[in-house]
């Protein structure tokens, strides 16, 4: 009978360890982003393409980004920082809030575009401003990102 019980907690154990927090990563990726302007529908007004992945704590390592779109706001050597606040994990989706910031070159103007969203596994959904001091580079909107 000591045996059974235990094998029994054992068992539990087991499957207890298996239901421990998870530190899923489901961030990390290569994204496609369409930012659509609140002003006009037709089209998109970016589209870029970056490389994300957590690093300590709410940090977001951004690489490799890269506008499809031709613009005069950002050109090579812009530079991205990013936050990742995780507020679920169920069934292998992860879900939170997600904050990017993208700024021009130093070469360009003073322009700075802002994403705030949120994330539900391979997609983040949220609102883009624009601010800066290059001519038309301000706006805002809302954008969608998808990991490829």
């Amino acid at each position: 009978m000591k045996q059974v019980w235990t094998i029994l907690l054992l068992g539990i154990a087991l499957v207890l360890a298996g239901c421990g927090s998870s530190s899923s990563n489901t961030i990390n990726g290569n994204w496609t982003a369409a930012l659509m302007s609140s002003s006009t529908s037709s089209s998109p007004a970016f589209n870029f393409t970056v490389t994300l992945t957590q690093s300590s704590g709410n940090n977001v390592s951004i690489t490799n980004l890269n506008f499809t779109t031709t613009n005069s706001c950002f050109t090579s050597g812009s530079t991205a920082t990013g936050g990742f606040t995780l507020s679920g994990n169920m069934n292998g989706v992860t879900s939170g809030g997600f904050q990017m910031n993208i700024q021009s070159a130093p070469s360009g103007g003073n322009d700075l575009l802002t994403l705030n969203g949120t994330v539900n596994g391979n997609t983040i959904t949220g609102t883009w401003t624009l601010t800066g001091t290059t001519s038309g580079c301000t706006g805002s909107g809302s954008f969608t990102m998808n990991k490829s």
